[in-house]
């Protein structure tokens, strides 16, 4: 399994659909743990902000600039 991003790198979420209108494309989110991909074969991650701690899969966050 290989993971695109790092522990410690921060990343944006990606807006994918009309359900992540609500996510701010300026929220900055640090990789806290890489997680075993799924049963896609996507890798997941957790991710950090001051709002709290979430799981996403790869396809869901860009690294952030």
């Amino acid at each position: 399994m290989v993971h695109k991003f790092k522990l410690g790198q921060r990343v944006r979420r990606a807006r994918i659909g009309y359900a992540d209108v609500k996510a701010d494309p300026a929220d900055v989110f640090e990789i806290v743990r890489l997680v075993p991909e799924d049963q896609t074969g996507e890798p997941f991650y957790r991710i950090k902000s001051g709002g709290g701690e979430r799981a996403v899969r790869e396809g869901e966050i860009t690294l952030a600039s």
